[in-house]
C-alpha cells in the first residue's frame, strides 16, 4: 500500500500561518520533515496539521519547551490517529540518545550511567552556526520558569535511580581522559535522554541509564573567553532590552560563532564532531542494586560537521527508519523521543553507512 514515487519531486508551497495550506500539505503525504525553527514560534502549526491530517512528523528542534509541550499537547491524539511526532531528530539529539542506546547494547551486563563529551573540531576557516539556532537559545533561556511550570503540569514519574548514583560535574573542570577543560553542555541532550529513559523503563521495563552531557572547550585561555561571554549572555537574556540586543547582534555577542549567514562550504568542509560516551554499569549475574558499579565501557559517534552536514542525514535516516522499520516502531503512535520511537530499528546501521558512525573504543572490562 506505498505510494509510488514520481519521476519529479514537486514543490508544495505553505506557510505556518495559513493552516488551510498547511493541511493540505499534510494530506498529501505520509511523513512531514519540519525543519522551520524557531520551534517555539513556527512549530506547532505544523504538528497540529500533521495530526489532524494523519501524517507522521519529524523535526529538528533542540528546544525542551516545544518538544515537551507537543508531548502535553499531542500525543494522545496522535495515539488515538496512529501518527508518530518525532522531536529533535538532528545533531540535537540523536547522536546522544542513540549514543546511549548503542553503549548499552555493546555492554554484557546492565549498564546503569553514562557520561558524553563533545569535542567540535574546525578547519583553519573556524566554525559558524546560522543565528536561527542562536535565538532559539535565547528565548528558551529567557523562559526557564515556564518550561519548569509545562513540566509540572506534564506530571513525569521519577525515574529510578539504578545502581551506584551519578554524580554530578562543576561548571567547568579539568578532564584528565582529554587533557582538556570541559564543561555542562547546554543543549537539550540530557532533557532529552532523560525522556527516552523514562519511557523504555515505564514502558518496556528495561534498566534506565543515569545520564550526564559534557562538551570539551579547551585550555585555559577558551575557559576564560567562554566564562566571560556566558555571563553576559545570562545578564543580557533577564531583559527584553538585553534580548533585542542579543538578536540583533549575534555575531558580536558569540565572538563571531554565530551569524545572520551561517557556516561557508570550506567551514562546513572542515569541521567534524566526536562524542565520546563513558559507560558503566554492572556485569552479567551481578545485581545492581547492590555493590559498586564492576564494569566500564567507552563508544563513539562521530561524523561531520554538526550543523548542516550531519543534521540532515539523521533526519533523513530517522525518517527512513520510520518509514521502513514500521514493525519496530513503539506499538501506538504518539509524540516520542528519538531514543524512544527508534530503539529496535535499524536506525543506528543506516547512520553508520552515511557516515555518522557508533563504535566501540574499548571492550567492556571488568
Amino acid at each position: 500500500g506505498k505510494a509510488a514515487l514520481g519521476a519529479e519531486v514537486g514543490l508544495l508551497l505553505c506557510d505556518v500561518g495559513d493552516a488551510a495550506s498547511l493541511a493540505a500539505m499534510a494530506k498529501q503525504t505520509r511523513l512531514v520533515l519540519n525543519c522551520v525553527g524557531p520551534y517555539r514560534f513556527f512549530g506547532e502549526p505544523v504538528v497540529e496539521a500533521c495530526v489532524e491530517n494523519g501524517a507522521s512528523c519529524i523535526d529538528i528542534s533542540g528546544e525542551p519547551q516545544f518538544l515537551e509541550g507537543m508531548y502535553l499537547k499531542y500525543n494522545d491524539k496522535a495515539a488515538e490517529k496512529g501518527v508518530y511526532v518525532v522531536g529533535s531528530c538532528g545533531f540535537d539529539s540523536i547522536p546522544a540518545d542513540m549514543g546511549v542506546l548503542y553503549t548499552r547494547d555493546k555492554l554484557k551486563g546492565t549498564l546503569t550511567a553514562v557520561e558524553s563529551f563533545l569535542k567540535v573540531k574546525s578547519g583553519p576557516e573556524g566554525s559558524a552556526v546560522h543565528d536561527g539556532t542562536w535565538k532559539s537559545a535565547v528565548y528558551g533561556l529567557a523562559d526557564q520558569d515556564n518550561l519548569r511550570r509545562l513540566r509540572k503540569k506534564i506530571g513525569y514519574t521519577p525515574v529510578p535511580v539504578v545502581g551506584a548514583k551519578l554524580k554530578r560535574r562543576g561548571l567547568v573542570f579539568y578532564n584528565q581522559e582529554f587533557k582538556e577543560y570541559s564543561i555542562p553542555f547546554m543543549g537539550s541532550d540530557a532533557s532529552v535522554v532523560k525522556r527516552s529513559q523514562r519511557y523504555l523503563h515505564s514502558e518496556l521495563q528495561e534498566t534506565p541509564v543515569q545520564y550526564g552531557a559534557y562538551v570539551n572547550v579547551g585550555g585555559l585561555g577558551s575557559v576564560i573567553k567562554l566564562m566571560f561571554a556566558g555571563i553576559l549572555f545570562l545578564l543580557l537574556v533577564k531583559f527584553s532590552f538585553g534580548r533585542k540586543l542579543l538578536i540583533k547582534y549575534p555575531e558580536f555577542f558569540s565572538a563571531g560563532r554565530f551569524t545572520k549567514e551561517g557556516p561557508t562550504q570550506k567551514q562546513m568542509d572542515g569541521t567534524s564532531f566526536t562524542m565520546t560516551f563513558f559507560g558503566e554499569g554492572y556485569s552479567e549475574g551481578q545485581d545492581p542494586q547492590n555493590g559498586k558499579p564492576n564494569v566500564k565501557i567507552c563508544t563513539e559517534v562521530k561524523g561531520p560537521e554538526p550543523g548542516y552536514v550531519a543534521t540532515p542525514i539523521a533526519m533523513v535516516q530517522a525518517a527512513i527508519s520510520l518509514l521502513e522499520d514500521a514493525a519496530c516502531l513503539p506499538k501506538g503512535g504518539g509524540v516520542y523521543s528519538p531514543g524512544a520511537a527508534f530503539s529496535k530499528t535499524k536506525l543506528i546501521e543506516r547512520l553508520n553507512k552515511r557516515g555518522v558512525e557508533f563504535s566501540v573504543i574499548s571492550k567492556p572490562e571488568v
